[in-house]
């Protein structure tokens, strides 16, 4: 990475910007150099998804700006357009930038696209990871996204995505392969489109069987996490009210929650979890 060009006594100084991840929600779950940076920055981007109490810790001499998008028919609420041009402001105006996102910036946040801005901007960067939902929500929930005896391999994919494309760049048949052979997959901003994805696994192939879990909210106070099937996940998101953001898994390390949910810590208790063909979910047994 090229030196920081941000220099006492030159007056045209650019400040370094910091593409931030701060982790699935938890404070406590921050990295110790994401926790430095939001301490000493100048500015500070957050999304929707960064939690409140990181936001509310950040330095009393930042400048907090929201640019956080909302799901829905009202759209977002600062295009990403618009989020490039403020990196870029912000940091030829001599201060030093957090960007801040929820998980990791580089996992469905848009990190890479900022990354290539700030590059032909001539803006100096660096890229701090951070703990992605599509590893935490699953792990505090008791379910491995990978098992010896269960899944070798996890692949994660949106739920959601760009609607300007012209036609779906995820090939569903192949990973329905991937679930029948074993793997496991997680799928990220699904809450809104379960009931096509469940389908398009099934329509590949995948038995009614499967099954499936969905965890709500992973890591903060109200977390909690409903389980079914591959049939019946759809009725169990609409019965106990599912809403972004939630991350759904789908494969046999599903059925790993149910022998440590009982000694689980961290996340409500349901005391011992029915097999998998029988949902259930953190706000009781359904």
């Amino acid at each position: 990475m090229r030196s920081n060009s941000k220099r006492c006594g030159d007056s045209m100084h650019t400040g370094t910007v910091y593409l931030v991840g701060a982790g699935p929600g938890d404070p406590e779950l921050l990295t110790v150099k994401a926790r430095k940076l939001l301490d000493s920055a100048d500015a500070v981007l957050h999304d929707r998804l960064a939690d409140d109490r990181i936001v509310d810790s950040c330095s009393d001499a930042a400048e907090i700006i929201s640019v956080g998008k909302r799901p829905g028919p009202n759209g977002e609420r600062t295009t990403q357009e618009e989020i490039h041009h403020l990196l870029v402001r912000k940091a030829r105006e001599g201060k030093d930038v957090v960007r801040l996102k929820g998980g990791d910036p580089t996992v469905f946040g848009r990190g890479g696209e900022e990354a290539e801005h700030l590059a032909a901007a001539g803006i100096d960067f660096e890229i701090v990871p951070g703990i992605s939902s599509a590893v935490a929500g699953p792990g505090v929930a008791g379910i491995p996204v990978t098992h010896r005896d269960h899944a070798s391999c996890v692949t994660v994919v949106t739920g959601h995505e760009d609607p300007t494309k012209p036609e779906s760049a995820l090939d569903w048949d192949a990973l329905s392969a991937t679930v029948q052979a074993g793997g496991t997959l997680v799928i990220l901003m699904g809450v809104g489109k379960l009931p096509e994805n469940m389908a398009a696994l099934r329509a590949g192939g995948v038995s009614d069987d499967t099954p499936v879990a969905m965890v709500e909210r992973a890591t903060r106070d109200d977390e909690f996490t409903v389980t079914g099937t591959l049939e019946t996940i759809v009725e169990r998101r609409d019965e106990v009210g599912i809403e972004p953001p939630a991350v759904t898994v789908v494969g046999d390390v599903v059925s790993v929650r149910d022998n440590v949910i009982e000694y689980l810590q961290g996340a409500p208790s349901v005391g011992f979890a029915p097999a998998p063909e029988t949902a259930v979910s953190d706000r009781g047994v359904e």
